[in-house]
Parts: structure tokens; C-alpha cells; sequence
């Protein structure tokens, strides 16, 4: 068999009840969501399992998925099932550092809380994101620089599915330029700020700030960058890399590319939702995808890979 990864989704595949049925049949991911709850001073059981408005706005919706993350990781390596490497989309990428066991759970969930208000904060109204299918990246790049405003690519998800970010305006202009450029479709995204945009790089500057007062880990199992695509193997540059990559593209088709290249061809996606394995699959047909959002899953997971 070759190489296994963990991935973990990023926000837009947060739901409720997301979690519950691992918080009621594991006491250690009960504990996780207790730990959570202390170290963001929410209510994450409430705020997981209960129907309510404030999931969807980012500053709750990042606490909560890193919470279920590390509930389902917990669950996961409790079965034997061990990565070879890991990586997230954008939030994702959070659980992929607890799964290289850099920062602890309650660092992490602490951070994750900062994180959230400080990208809120940092464009609390305006700003938009859409994605492009079947247009080429290169043709996507050069339209943005043309635009007015600022719109750039926030995410290289898969062959024939691109994420544009930035003003609202200067967004719109692009979606058009873009279908007069034989876009099959841009489609609005339902998101509370431009994210992975340089209007976010102040919410970077503050999160660095926060990583610097941590205390970092020697990485454990290798870990992948949004920003560089590439092995972290410094546990010193992750401080730096997070800064980067709230305002810069999250490259997950690379980084996927990257793994298969290195042997990996399981892939595990750690969290709500199917986005990162139908990624996976677009990008390379051949590797084997599994993704663990129900207690049941587990089960699945040990018959198929035993």
C-alpha cells in the first residue's frame, strides 16, 4: 500500500449538528469540545449541534470546525489510522497542524477563535468571492490584474474549478470579463469576506502576533503549506506561512498533485462534507478517497483499509 494523507475541509462545509455523533458516543471528543469551549469562551456544543444564525458568520464558523476536526481526528488515530502527511484548505490547514501535532488542541483552538474575529474585523462589510468553472488559471490571473479594484484567485482547488476573492465590485467586473473569456459559469459564494485577498493581510499581521507568543512543536508528521504547496519541515516558518496565507492563494490542486507525486494514494478527508475528496478525484482519478463526517464512517474506513 502507499502513502496515506489526513486532509481537512476549510469553511462552507460547516452544518449543524456537525460532530454531535462522535461527541455522544466518545468521551474524549466530549472533552475536546469542552476544551474548545474554555479555550474560545463559547458555547461550542450549542453552537455545533443547535440550530442557530451565527454558525455561517466566519468568526464562529472557524472555532467550530476545528473543534469537529479535532474531534473526528481524535476518533480516526484512535482506530491505528495514522497519516503519512496532511494538509487543509484554508481553515483546514489548522487541522492539519494539530494532526503534525505543532501547536496543542488548546492552542490551537484559541488561536483558531482570534483568527476568526480578526478576519471579521478586518473586512466586516463588502468584499466578495466566486467561483469559475472551466476557464484555465493562467487566463483567470490575467484577467483579474486587469480589473479595477482589487480581485485576485483565492483558491486553486481542481482542474476546472478556480475561487476569485476581493471588493465586491471589482468581483462582479471579473465574473463578466471572465464569462466573455469562455467561463462556463462564475458562481457567488456565500461568504462574509473576501478571504485569502490582500485586503485581509491585517488580520494576518495580528494572528502572527499571536503564533509568535506560542510555543511550537517539532512537526511529527510532514505537513503541506497552502501558500508554498510545499513540505514545512521548520517549525519556525509556520508563524510566517499562516501570516501569508490569509491573504494569499490556498493551492490545493498542487498540493495534492505534490503528494500523489510522493507516493501518496489514500486520501482521508477529517471533517463535514465531500468538497476535498471531489477535489481529489478531479484532479486524479486513480487514488483511493474516504471521507469521515459520521461515527459510521470509521467502520468503513477499517474494513477497506485492513
Amino acid at each position: 500500500m502507499g502513502k496515506k494523507a489526513f486532509l481537512f475541509p476549510g469553511q462552507g462545509a460547516q452544518c449543524t449538528g456537525m460532530g454531535k455523533d462522535f461527541y455522544e458516543e466518545f468521551a474524549e471528543c466530549k472533552v475536546i469540545f469542552q476544551q474548545a469551549s474554555k479555550a474560545s469562551g463559547l458555547d461550542i456544543e450549542a453552537l455545533c449541534f443547535e440550530e442557530n444564525d451565527i454558525l455561517n458568520i466566519t468568526e464562529y464558523t472557524q472555532i467550530a470546525m476545528v473543534t469537529v476536526e479535532a474531534a473526528i481526528l481524535w476518533a480516526v488515530e484512535n482506530m491505528g489510522i495514522h497519516a503519512d502527511v496532511t494538509a487543509g484548505l484554508s481553515l483546514g490547514e489548522y487541522g492539519s497542524i494539530l494532526a503534525a501535532n505543532i501547536l496543542s488542541r488548546e492552542d490551537i483552538f484559541s488561536l483558531v477563535r482570534k483568527r476568526g474575529i480578526y478576519m471579521q474585523e478586518a473586512v466586516p462589510f463588502g468584499g466578495a468571492m466566486a467561483a469559475v468553472l472551466g476557464l484555465e488559471a493562467n487566463v483567470i490571473e490575467e484577467i483579474c490584474t486587469k480589473c479595477e479594484g482589487v480581485v485576485q484567485i483565492a483558491n486553486y482547488n481542481c482542474p476546472g474549478q478556480i475561487v476569485i476573492t476581493g471588493e465586491e465590485k471589482a468581483v462582479i467586473q471579473a465574473c463578466e470579463d471572465l464569462k466573455v473569456a469562455g467561463a462556463k459559469r462564475c458562481i457567488p459564494l456565500n461568504v462574509s469576506g473576501p478571504f485569502h485577498s490582500s485586503l485581509l493581510e491585517g488580520a494576518g499581521n495580528k494572528l502572527k502576533k499571536e503564533l509568535d507568543l506560542l510555543h511550537l512543536n517539532q512537526i511529527q508528521i510532514p505537513y503541506i503549506a497552502n501558500v508554498t504547496a510545499d513540505y514545512v519541515t521548520d517549525k519556525d516558518l509556520v508563524p510566517q506561512l499562516l501570516r501569508k496565507q490569509v491573504s494569499s492563494p490556498v493551492r490545493f490542486w498542487q498540493t495534492i498533485e505534490k503528494m500523489i507525486e510522493d507516493g501518496v494514494d489514500t486520501f482521508i478527508e477529517i471533517g463535514p462534507g465531500k468538497t476535498l475528496t471531489g477535489f481529489v478525484k478531479k484532479i486524479n482519478r486513480d487514488v483511493k478517497t474516504f471521507n469521515i463526517e459520521k461515527v459510521e464512517d470509521l467502520k468503513l474506513l477499517e474494513e477497506l483499509l485492513c
